[in-house]
């Protein structure tokens, strides 16, 4: 079977779309149809539903696809193998996955500058949330995953990267931005807060019962989705949110947000990255762990 056929496919579905896929894998969108189109008929069986919106694999997709991924990481391990010694230079494809909050700015950024380092390796980041994050390393749709939140999974292994200090983000104008509210104030703000499973939500409920309140004891009138959304309705001025400080970076340096702390809550969270039990990792991979471990460090 040829494993090209099978990035192809892999590829439309993690998209859900031909075209992005063929942006993703740098060809033309016609080629990866051909691709696609050939492995069908290689195997006897539809393996995408084109009829709506959204290219979305069958049942027996669903089946390759699972197992389709394994093939391609082994292909990706066994190519970095024969590479060569830890000394030479990483090729290949490095690809993570990370929950809204470190990916919006850590991830990123580490993955930026360890790129930069190893000029000859293509590094590709996926943004999910948390549950999809360790679903797809389980899938083996990405080898590693930064997630915040550590869940039991018998075949995956959590291991702790960095501490997240979850902050009050407020408009830029508002008198307590750098500085601290006292839980009372905070009563009288419009409490923009995140949907329920939200692992920041989770967070600051444990840290406001350790505290004797609860978060639907505060005017919470707003629920809104995940971050970009409280996000967005904070910097337009329609209240306050708690939040992780590393998804906030860039709107902190750039003045559309600002934070501040609550008199008596110090809530944060331990940032994990996720990776499969007993696989060992492509050189890669365990070189990058090394890298963000030593910069998180520093």
């Amino acid at each position: 079977m040829d494993t090209r056929q099978l990035a192809a496919f892999c590829a439309v579905v993690d998209r859900r779309s031909f075209s992005q896929a063929a942006e993703r894998l740098g060809v033309t969108q016609p080629a990866v149809s051909l691709q696609v189109r050939s492995l069908e008929e290689r195997l006897g069986t539809q393996l995408l539903d084109r009829s709506g919106r959204r290219v979305e694999p069958t049942e027996a997709g669903e089946r390759l696809y699972r197992r389709a991924r394994r093939i391609l990481q082994l292909e990706e391990q066994l190519l970095g193998d024969l590479a060569g010694a830890d000394g030479e230079a990483l090729t290949g494809t490095l690809a993570l996955g990370a929950s809204t909050g470190p990916g919006a700015h850590l991830v990123p950024l580490l993955l930026c500058e360890f790129q930069h380092e190893h000029p000859d390796l293509r590094v590709a980041l996926s943004i999910w949330d948390t549950h999809a994050v360790i679903e797809r390393v389980a899938e083996r749709a990405v080898e590693l995953g930064v997630v915040g939140a550590a869940r039991r999974h018998r075949s995956l292994a959590f291991e702790p990267l960095a501490s997240d200090q979850i902050v009050l983000a407020v408009p830029p104008g508002h008198p307590a931005a750098g500085g601290e509210l006292s839980v009372e104030d905070l009563r009288a703000e419009t409490l923009v807060v995140m949907q329920e499973g939200a692992g920041v939500r989770q967070v600051v409920e444990e840290e406001l019962r350790r505290a004797g309140l609860r978060l639907l004891g505060l005017e919470s009138k707003l629920e809104l989705g995940l971050q970009e959304s409280v996000k967005s309705a904070v910097a337009a001025g329609y209240g306050v949110t708690f939040i992780s400080r590393t998804a906030i970076e860039g709107e902190l340096a750039a003045g559309t947000l600002a934070a501040a702390r609550v008199e008596g809550l110090e809530p944060s969270r331990q940032l994990y990255v996720v990776r499969a039990k007993g696989r060992p990792l492509t050189r890669a991979a365990d070189a990058f762990l090394a890298f963000a471990r030593e910069r998180v460090a520093a």
